[in-house]
């Protein structure tokens, strides 16, 4: 893919977009969902699709029906991944419909070029519908041939199982070897670090009967993740994960200096963080 040219990375590329922790959690963690998003009037009004990923490794595609999707997947790392989506994006609104856009069909990138922040309409809610499979791809017109219904069956197959919560932003349950629940969150590392150290010296940082595991970076933001009991299903987090909710403001609050016991578990917390991107 091309190369920013930017000198300095941005580390919270989503920050200032509406629903900047699900950004990143259909960027990292969430394997097929649709969002959405429009352009500002400068840049023609125009309703986008914001997908998780899509077919032929394409980052953003210009449907025959006109409808306008930007894969979240499809972007390496690079020095500003806010203005490389841009990029993508604005390809594709001047394409003719039926055609995708791939990485490196992309021009190197420009201080100064536009970010998601200017071509997006701000006052345009982000929201997210997660997906069973990626019958997305596919608009009203196109046949649903063997071959189609085959590679989207294989895809979907192949995909976590995902439910977004309703009863806090940007927290998804997803079934693997076992049941997980990972939390975006917006707030200061530190802060966030903090707070579960203080809930989690207090044998209260646990969610639903399950245990928290530990937390990874992506796009600047913690994802706090936990694991729960075997069989836990997604319905049945809205409650606990409320009261969890309210405990971890509750700590996020608190101003004082971490105790002995505190800090011993913030540093447990600390050794296990990992950063993706």
């Amino acid at each position: 893919m091309a190369k920013s040219s930017a000198s300095t990375p941005v580390l919270r590329p989503f920050e200032g977009l509406p629903g900047e922790a699900d950004w990143v959690a259909l960027r990292e963690v969430v394997p097929s969902a649709t969002a959405t998003a429009r352009t500002t009037a400068d840049h023609g009004g125009r309703d986008v699709t914001v997908t998780t990923v899509l077919p032929g490794g394409w980052c953003a595609l210009h449907r025959e029906d006109g409808t306008v999707l930007l894969a979240l997947h499809g972007m390496g790392a690079s020095d500003d991944l806010s203005r490389d989506l841009a990029a993508a994006l604005l390809a594709a609104l001047s394409a003719e419909p039926g055609t995708g856009v791939l990485p490196e069909e992309l021009p190197d990138a420009q201080d100064g070029d536009p970010r998601l922040q200017d071509v997006l309409d701000l006052e345009v809610p982000f929201e997210v519908t997660v997906h069973e499979g990626y019958d997305y791809w596919i608009d009203g017109g196109t046949e649903m041939t063997d071959e189609i219904r085959e590679s989207l069956d294989e895809a979907a197959e192949a995909s976590i199982p995902t439910v977004k919560l309703g009863s806090v932003p940007a927290a998804y349950w997803c079934r693997m070897s076992r049941e997980f629940l990972r939390w975006a969150r917006t707030e200061d590392e530190d802060r966030v670090v903090d707070a579960i150290a203080r809930l989690h010296a207090r044998r209260e940082s646990g969610l639903a009967g399950g245990k928290f595991l530990g937390m990874f970076r992506a796009c600047g933001l913690v994802v706090p993740v936990w694991e729960l009991p075997r069989g836990t299903e997604a319905a049945e987090l809205e409650e606990p994960v409320a009261e969890l909710a309210r405990k971890l403001d509750e700590a996020l609050a608190v101003t004082e200096p971490l105790d002995a016991n505190e800090r011993r578990a913030r540093a447990g917390i600390v050794s296990r963080q990992v950063t993706l991107r």
